[in-house]
């Protein structure tokens, strides 16, 4: 029997072909950070949860199903959008109100079993939609995926 796909708190959009996963705990702006990226032309790949599916080019960001083209606006509800699928991680960003100025290159921080480069920000700048995008840019730009699976077990499937 095939066991269930774990589920991540999460949230994710696609930038071009790049997946972005943005975590945080519940209340840190997750879902207010996807809804002005998605305003700056990013593609919702799913809210609050996510799952990840290992993959030779990086881990492959989906929706659970049942949540699927859903996201929660604080003081609308939860709409319904459009929603890209099966999309590879590039980038990590973590929220954090006390973001480095200077950090140098991004680190690289394991979740749910992937490393991938991570970027610390707070979500209620203005600018940090531009700060993710540009981030993106310079990963893609270099040719620099930098993801790698952090464990020997050749049958890790997260």
């Amino acid at each position: 029997m095939a066991q269930p796909t774990p589920a991540y708190h999460a949230s994710a959009v696609a930038m071009g072909g790049s997946g972005v996963i943005i975590t945080g705990p519940s209340g840190s702006g997750k879902s207010d950070l996807v809804l002005r990226l998605i305003d700056r032309g990013a593609k919702l790949i799913s809210d609050d949860y996510i799952h990840l599916k290992a993959d030779p080019a990086g881990p492959i960001i989906t929706a659970p199903a049942n949540i699927a083209g859903k996201l929660e606006i604080r003081g609308l509800g939860i709409v319904n959008m459009p929603f890209q699928d099966g999309v590879t991680a590039r980038l990590l960003v973590r929220m954090a109100s006390d973001a480095e100025r200077f950090p140098g290159p991004l680190p690289l921080i394991e979740f749910a079993g992937f490393a991938l480069p991570t970027l610390a920000i707070d979500p209620f700048h203005q600018s940090s939609p531009i700060k993710i995008e540009w981030a993106i840019k310079t990963l893609v730009d270099h040719d620099r995926p930098r993801v790698a699976l952090t464990t020997d077990d050749t049958d890790f499937h997260p």
